[in-house]
């Protein structure tokens, strides 16, 4: 099926590559080998090996797999590799702008062209961290898109009232989602409330973050997104596997029935909850909820050791959570780039050219040894990590494999 009527427009102000690009000798998913030729920042052409003309740079994917680029849900851009600091995490504007757009670049290292950043509001700062953010924002355009969601801390009760403010101020300034903590307000129900008002007065979807833990506030919470026609997402929910398997249920039917997305944070918690541990991610799958991962924490005082890698954060669902490698990366890549507002990528004619090169032959190998990455973003490879692998002269007569670069360059 044509792909241009499945696709939004890009982004305002997104700048698009003009260059071709032709990527040769790429092995796809469903194992054939291809060449696929990338102009204007789209898939222009996919062909066998040879068939088409190269009007621009060649780029050899000869032992690479050649995937639909993964994105981040679930970033958190100002309190990023905070633990790295040699004393109290400075919340300068300059400090959070450099954590961010450092965090950022080694996300996208990875292969993530896409972060969705939750960013507290509010308290000392006020809304200088979220400029920090999207100053970060401006500097990153062209590499990676990154997009932020405001983080109220109260929006209850007469304190709450500065919150609410501000966060209509937020999403003036550019905030384009908006989320927060029910959990810690003292009326988690009505804070919930309050973030979809918002979002439904300014035509926002809505992130929030909740441990899951009481099936009676999700159902509720999921009553009231039913109709919020921008879309909901919750996360991480590492408490919901903890509920009685009746109400687990009970909770998963109607999360689903209100196309409530949740995504869930595989390698290990953020601040925004005080649970740790993995959503039941094959009983929501089951019932039918749309099923999104994230990396959470990346070397902050929340997992001083996060990599914010998305094909961890996949292998992790297959070799804990118990999902196929497909249905693992889909909610690092299609499921995530869905609840995220982008357009789907698949390696066809049509479809953006957000792409991931991985260095293997089949998905579940790239999952367990992904070393080597190209990284394409509209058009043009953006990030590549190279990784070789040597061993003694005594190990040179098993003829083991090595790795080594692409011969081109782009």
């Amino acid at each position: 099926m044509s792909s241009d009527s499945q696709q939004p427009r890009p982004p305002e102000g997104a700048t698009t590559d003009t260059t071709a690009l032709l990527l040769c000798g790429a092995r796809l998913a469903d194992g054939r080998t291809v060449d696929v030729r990338l102009s204007g920042g789209r898939v222009e052409a996919v062909g066998t090996p040879g068939s088409l003309g190269a009007h621009g740079a060649r780029v050899d994917l000869a032992g690479y797999l050649l995937l639909p680029a993964p994105a981040e849900p679930h970033a958190h851009a100002d309190t990023a590799l905070g633990a790295d600091a040699p004393g109290p995490v400075s919340y300068a504007a300059e400090d959070v702008q450099r954590r961010a757009t450092e965090a950022a670049l080694l996300q996208l290292g990875h292969g993530a062209t896409a972060l969705r950043a939750h960013v507290r509001i509010g308290d000392v700062q006020g809304l200088a961290v979220l400029e920090a953010v999207l100053q970060a924002r401006r500097s990153l355009r062209g590499l990676v898109d990154l997009t932020t969601v405001a983080v109220p801390r109260l929006l209850t009760g007469v304190a709450g009232a500065d919150g609410l403010a501000m966060l209509r101020d937020a999403v003036r300034m550019g905030a384009s989602v908006v989320g927060g903590r029910p959990d810690l307000d003292p009326d988690p129900a009505g804070y919930a409330e309050a973030v979809l008002e918002v979002a439904a007065e300014y035509g926002c979807p809505v992130d929030l973050h909740t441990d899951g833990d009481d099936p009676a506030r999700l159902a509720r919470l999921a009553a009231m997104a039913g109709g919020l026609r921008t879309g909901v997402a919750i996360g991480p929910c590492g408490a919901l596997g903890r509920l009685p398997a009746e109400a687990r249920t009970r909770v998963a039917d109607r999360l689903a029935a209100a196309g409530v997305t949740v995504t869930c944070l595989p390698q290990g918690g953020c601040a925004g909850t005080e649970v740790r541990g993995v959503a039941p991610v094959r009983l929501l799958r089951s019932a039918g909820v749309r099923i999104a991962a994230g990396s959470g924490a990346l070397r902050d005082v929340a997992n001083p050791v996060g990599r914010g890698d998305p094909l961890e954060a996949a292998y992790l669902l297959v070799s804990q959570g118990g999902l196929r490698p497909a249905d693992a990366y889909g909610a690092v890549s299609e499921t995530a780039r869905e609840v995220m507002g982008l357009p789907p990528v698949r390696v066809e004619a049509g479809f953006p050219a957000e792409l991931l090169a991985v260095r293997g032959e089949r998905l579940a190998g790239v999952l367990s040894l992904a070393y080597s990455r190209i990284v394409v973003h509209r058009g043009r490879v953006v990030a590549r990590t190279s990784a070789v692998r040597e061993y003694c002269d005594s190990a040179a007569a098993l003829e083991l494999p090595r790795q080594a670069r692409p011969d081109a360059r782009p």
